[in-house]
């Protein structure tokens, strides 16, 4: 009976979106965990989703990252059956990773969903510049990128256009989908700049946190290769896949993430 009670047993997930999105693009996986009966947290980062911020007044990526920083101010934490499971997609990876450093009691576990993956050796920004290096500017396709004023040069905003959400992002997901995240993309910034300057993630911070990383084999923003390079880079307890996914596997593939996350949560909160 304690091990059926266990298998049942709800978690907090708190689902951590990826630039130019906000917590709208989890909304398949959130139904589907809370009907489950789990509690579900999807953050709106500063400047993104309905957030009322515009982004060139969000300079830095501890401003950028601070509304999830609240979230888990408040959230339960301390022991085992409280903390939380912390999802980050794409860009998102980072701002969980800072969480990780300022909260590790209060997360159980930490799953990377084709997400940027910082280790402590390097700086925050080490896995964006590894990545930029490697790509072409044709990768970028129709992305907008511009300094977010004449007083902020270094600090530059990026939007997706329509074909790098159609062709990199979303290449496999329903038209509608596609047609949500036209109408709800806003500009945002990998915070490059600033994250070089940053101070290094710790092992006792970041590095104490338990991570799984799921990979999407099908992920032409991100891709499989450059997902188990991070994976090569900074090793974690888990690596899952989910076949068949294009960088958006909420919306893409909700159920196959959300096999993945209830047994990621089963095993590890």
């Amino acid at each position: 009976m304690a091990e059926e009670g266990k298998k049942k047993k709800a978690a907090h997930f708190v689902l951590v979106h990826g630039a130019c999105h906000g917590a709208w693009c989890w909304f398949k996986l959130k139904r589907l965990l809370e009907s489950a009966g789990h509690r579900v947290t999807a953050v709106d980062l500063a400047a993104s989703g309905i957030d009322g911020e515009a982004i060139h007044r969000v300079p830095t990526f501890r401003h950028y990252t601070q509304p999830l920083l609240d979230a888990l101010e408040t959230a339960a934490g301390g022991d085992d059956d409280e903390r939380v499971v912390l999802v980050g997609h794409s860009s998102g990876g980072l701002g969980c990773a800072l969480a990780m450093e300022t909260f590790p009691g209060k997360i159980a576990v930490a799953v990377f969903l084709s997400a940027f993956m910082p280790d402590t050796l390097h700086s925050p920004s080490f896995v964006l510049d590894q990545y930029c290096a490697r790509a072409t500017p044709r990768a970028w396709l129709d992305t907008e990128f511009a300094p977010a004023s004449s007083s902020q040069p270094d600090f530059l905003t990026m939007l997706f256009g329509p074909e790098f959400l159609c062709s990199r992002l979303y290449q496999l997901c329903s038209k509608e989908d596609l047609e949500l995240a036209k109408a709800m993309v806003r500009p945002s910034s990998l915070y490059l700049h600033d994250l070089s300057k940053t101070e290094k993630f710790t092992e006792e911070g970041y590095g104490s946190v338990r991570r799984v990383f799921v990979i999407c084999n099908e992920d032409r923003a991100i891709k499989e290769e450059y997902q188990r390079w991070m994976i090569e880079n900074y090793v974690v307890e888990r690596v899952m896949e989910i076949k068949e996914s294009d960088h958006m596997a909420m919306l893409c593939e909700p159920r196959k993430l959300f096999d993945c996350l209830s047994e990621i949560a089963h095993n590890y909160s």
